[in-house]
């Protein structure tokens, strides 16, 4: 029998981008002694699974129009998680890939085992390749919550996975995690590139073929992406970021990519005894709950994607203790910080050059809304007047480098959102257009500058 000859390539385990010969720094993310070799021995026509063998002779691809192609059977798959559904833009459309990523202990097994009990409509099949059975029947067990429909696997070969996967036909198949598959195909430990390229492959094939939805779960680098080859972010069809802090009851699902969807949809879970539960309506939990008005906090009305948020903000103004004054923030682009604090010294003429200047967003998530600078400004003010805001007033809108307020997209529902909450007051760019301000119930101020807030508030 002859040898498969072996192909030498080059990886950065840092980025993932591949290389003719070795060399000591990335020329992409310019880290070092991050290169290595990699063999990729050459797929032999014996070498295909039986699973990906078509069984009928028949059967011939050929292009067609767009007229020929139908789409009467192209139905989503509803999930029972209705922030999972949000975010998906609808549901789980069949034969999708999707990526799930975000850090360790966050809750990504939690959510997905979650998300596989809870479907008893469709047939789900839980891969797992970290975790022995029993250890999924405790968090089950934690979980409360039982579906025969759920069938629980645990391999890290990708033939016999498959494999299993042909016999039972599941609709939905989760992997957990992609880092720890292996392929047969292919001579290297799991986790490499190589590795993930090749059973990512796989997996996309068999998904396209029968139809079934494939949930990815994958690990974080230190730098917050994704592990792996960033060709492994655009193989798939979708790519979910699980965010927030472990020491915070709150997470948040974001999607950076959709081929189906929005990417500008926000799913908020809340950590509990009973594992991840959805947040209906955030903004009570985001905004200020506490009984008195206190110097230092105001309530940002923001948007995302279609859901209105109103979440609080709070700022820390103190004189500095030693020589270079502190700009520290939680859950808010420091630079943007900087940027304001730069208007309100150059433009206002606010000393706060000299201070040291905390800033949190509430809730432990992280927002970048611009419509957020008017309450971020007016929460600083009132910091450093020690004057307190009443919690009763929002704010939206967007700072610019000549301390003008700009007008935010999407007024209407920000308004909208205040007066369900019952919220008296909110101010807003004098250039914003509002279909009809008589309908609502909540007062409508009106301000072209920092200066104007200024003299409204205090």
């Amino acid at each position: 029998m002859a040898k498969i000859k072996e192909k030498t390539v080059f990886y950065c385990n840092n980025c993932g981008n591949e290389f003719s010969k070795w060399q000591g720094q990335c020329t992409y993310c310019k880290e070092w002694n991050t290169i290595v070799e990699h063999k990729v021995p050459k797929k032999s026509a014996s070498s295909v699974p039986q699973w990906v063998q078509s069984t009928d002779a028949d059967i011939q691809h050929k292009p067609k129009s767009l007229a020929e192609i139908s789409l009467e059977n192209e139905l989503r798959i509803e999930l029972a998680d209705s922030e999972f559904n949000r975010v998906l833009g609808g549901g789980m459309v069949s034969g999708a890939m999707v990526l799930f990523g975000g850090e360790p202990g966050i809750g990504k097994s939690t959510l997905m085992l979650q998300l596989a009990l809870f479907q008893h409509q469709i047939k789900t099949l839980y891969v797992s390749g970290e975790e022995s059975e029993r250890q999924i029947k405790l968090r089950a067990d934690r979980i409360d919550h039982q579906n025969e429909n759920c069938m629980i696997y645990t391999e890290i070969n990708t033939h016999s996975i498959l494999k299993e996967a042909k016999k039972h036909q599941p609709q939905l198949m989760i992997i957990d995690s992609i880092q720890t598959l292996q392929s047969p195909l292919v001579d290297s430990l799991p986790g490499t590139i190589t590795q993930i390229k090749e059973c990512t492959t796989e997996l996309m094939r068999f998904a396209k073929e029968t139809g079934t939805v494939i949930v990815l779960i994958g690990h974080l680098t230190k730098d917050g992406n994704i592990a792996g080859p960033k060709v492994l972010e655009h193989m798939v069809d979708v790519v979910l970021q699980f965010e927030g802090d472990n020491k915070y009851a709150y997470r948040i699902l974001r999607s950076s990519k959709n081929r189906f969807g929005s990417t500008h949809e926000l799913g908020i879970y809340e950590m509990n005894q009973q594992g991840l539960s959805p947040v209906d309506n955030p903004s009570d939990l985001l905004s200020n709950q506490l009984g008195e008005d206190l110097s230092g906090s105001a309530i940002a009305a923001t948007v995302e994607g279609v859901r209105p948020l109103m979440i609080e903000v709070q700022a820390l103004v103190s004189s500095a203790v030693y020589g270079t004054p502190q700009r520290s923030t939680t859950g808010f682009d420091t630079r943007r910080l900087n940027m304001l604090l730069a208007v309100l010294e150059k433009k206002c003429g606010f000393r706060l050059g000299v201070k040291d200047v905390f800033l949190n967003i509430t809730g432990g998530i992280k927002m970048d809304d611009p419509s957020m600078d008017l309450a971020v400004v007016a929460a600083i003010l009132s910091s450093n007047e020690d004057c307190a805001v009443d919690k009763k007033v929002a704010f939206c809108g967007e700072i610019g480098l000549n301390g003008e307020v700009r007008p935010s997209r999407k007024i209407d529902q920000r308004i909208l959102e205040a007066q369900k909450l019952g919220f008296s007051d909110v101010f807003v760019s004098s250039y914003s257009k509002i279909d009809n301000p008589d309908q609502y119930h909540v007062k409508i101020n009106y301000v072209s500058s920092v200066l104007e807030l200024y003299h409204a508030l205090f």
